[in-house]
């Protein structure tokens, strides 16, 4: 396999240049994963311009879904990255652990919002009838799914591109599921 080198900043467009200068402001680098989008003149500014619009979610919701994708997924760079913010966000290590595993026995709207993460990225979009009434019986709307699922495409395409690319890992890796005794 050919390996997919991240690029740095002089190795960018001058447009990604610009983008890179953001990231390093707001985040105090630029991840690896999109540094590597910066291949493509317009990859990382579309993908950033998505991942900005609103959303009917609190950030803790958000990684809700990042996390239990991420896992059905098996993206560990993606968990690496949602487990340092969602940390950052408030939950435990214990609770991230929980979310991986698509459930949140801490919180029930939270829970009802994991298995229904998880059920549509397990079965390719056509999340199961129980995590659809679950979900709605949680109290979330037709536009909170709406919500939902953008962001399950939004994880999605990082798990894939990170599987793809095989990009280095520059959070701190989250073990595997089946090492954490859980």
């Amino acid at each position: 396999m050919s390996t997919f080198n991240v690029p740095t900043k002089n190795e960018v467009s001058e447009n990604n240049q610009a983008i890179f200068n953001q990231l390093e402001k707001g985040l105090g680098f630029v991840p690896n994963l999109y540094a590597s989008f910066a291949h493509s003149e317009t990859a990382l500014g579309n993908f950033l311009a998505f991942g900005q619009g609103k959303t009917s979610f609190s950030a803790k919701e958000k990684e809700v879904i990042n996390l239990a994708v991420s896992q059905v997924n098996e993206c560990v760079y993606c968990l690496s990255a949602h487990t340092a913010i969602g940390k950052m966000n408030g939950f435990t290590d214990a609770q991230i652990i929980e979310l991986r595993t698509g459930n949140a026995s801490f919180d029930s709207k939270l829970d009802a919002l994991s298995k229904f993460a998880k059920s549509v990225a397990l079965n390719r979009g056509a999340a199961t009838q129980e995590a659809i009434e679950n979900f709605y019986e949680a109290g979330y709307t037709k536009g909170n799914l709406a919500d939902a699922i953008l962001l399950i495409g939004e994880i999605t395409i990082t798990n894939y591109f990170h599987k793809t690319t095989e990009v280095p890992v520059d959070f701190p890796v989250a073990e595997p599921l089946e090492s954490l005794s859980i």
